[in-house]
């Protein structure tokens, strides 16, 4: 049962990880085409809230618990963070730089919620057991990769016929991309973050519908009021192209709607730091469909960097593994010895 459970989260993160990818593929395409990320961002979380609301209606109404005003405040201060900042400074600096760069930022995600997960005891690493130094080597392995995969570009494996007005695209962008690197390391703070709230609201209000649907509303309410100080001109809320609207449905169905739904579920069932572990794989799929689709180059050091971020997951699933069956043998033994005191005494 155990092993079942562990292969639906599993799944469900390298779903939702593509799911994700897709969504940063066509956001990007969506941006360079002119398209204010501030008016994607209150687009795409005023969808998802429509879009969840019923489901989250239905699905949980016997099973919700009562909404009081502190929870009321947990799920705007998650909105804030998890959706709101994080989104509004991710998007901001994909606009400066690229989908690859962004990317970067995006691998560092699991170091940071580790990190920041450790003070609140929501993480546990101890050194002197296998499963701790298999979570930390497969975090770092998994880090590594991650970073191989943008800092390491190696030759190209794969050529593409667009290949020179990639290089154009980029060298008019490297003036930008020292502010955009500022802004996508708020963004990775802010997404690092989200996990640690989320797994303190997965305990108060176990409801991964209504919490997702709450959080798209009140985001879809910020973004708003940042989108009426920043974008004054009504015009440029105007969405006009077909895969503009086809772009902003899907992020809001898909990118915020299912897949935050998926997240918070991973977050309850295995922890932060199982989920956002996967993170890296947003990359890995973004390099192959923007190959297959926007037919991109595929240099060797994606090739490398994907080979070990996929041996620091297996590494990191095995320590989680480990831990589990860890934690499952503390509690059986004080079991056992209650079981012995009860037990026949002896003659």
């Amino acid at each position: 049962m155990n092993s079942c459970q562990q292969w639906k989260t599993v799944t469900a993160m390298v779903a939702i990880n593509f799911a994700m990818a897709i969504t940063n593929v066509l956001v990007k395409k969506v941006l360079d085409n002119g398209v204010s990320h501030i008016i994607i961002l209150m687009y795409r979380q005023a969808i998802s809230a429509v879009f969840l609301a019923p489901i989250a209606y239905f699905w949980e109404r016997k099973s919700r618990p009562k909404l009081t005003a502190r929870i009321l405040c947990q799920l705007f201060f998650n909105a804030l963070i998890g959706a709101t900042l994080c989104q509004y400074f991710f998007l901001l600096g994909l606009e400066y730089t690229s989908a690859t760069f962004s990317c970067a930022f995006l691998n560092m995600v699991p170091v940071i919620t580790f990190i920041l997960a450790l003070p609140f005891g929501l993480e546990k690493v101890n050194i002197k057991n296998k499963s701790g130094i298999a979570k930390f080597v497969g975090t770092t392995g998994c880090i590594g990769g991650a970073m191989v995969l943008t800092l390491y570009k190696g030759k190209t494996l794969v050529r593409s016929d667009s290949e020179t007005m990639v290089h154009a695209v980029n060298y008019v962008k490297k003036e930008r991309w020292g502010i955009g690197s500022i802004f996508l390391a708020a963004g990775t703070v802010f997404w690092s973050s989200w996990f640690l709230v989320q797994a303190s609201i997965g305990r108060t209000y176990p409801c991964q519908y209504s919490s997702t649907a709450f959080l798209s509303f009140f985001s879809a309410i910020q973004s708003a009021v940042i989108s009426l100080i920043t974008e004054r001109d009504f015009t440029r809320w105007v969405l006009k192209e077909k895969l503009e609207l086809i772009t902003v449905a899907y992020i809001g169905m898909v990118g915020s709607g299912l897949c935050y739904v998926g997240m918070s579920w991973c977050v309850k069932q295995k922890g932060p730091l199982f989920t956002s572990a996967f993170t890296p794989l947003v990359q890995i799929f973004a390099a192959i469909f923007d190959f297959s689709v926007l037919h991109g180059q595929i240099y060797l050091g994606s090739a490398i960097g994907s080979v070990f971020v996929v041996i620091g997951l297996y590494i990191l699933l095995w320590g989680r593994n480990c831990e589990a069956k860890e934690e499952t043998q503390n509690l059986k033994q004080p079991q056992m010895e209650e079981q012995d005191c009860n037990g026949t005494p002896q003659v």
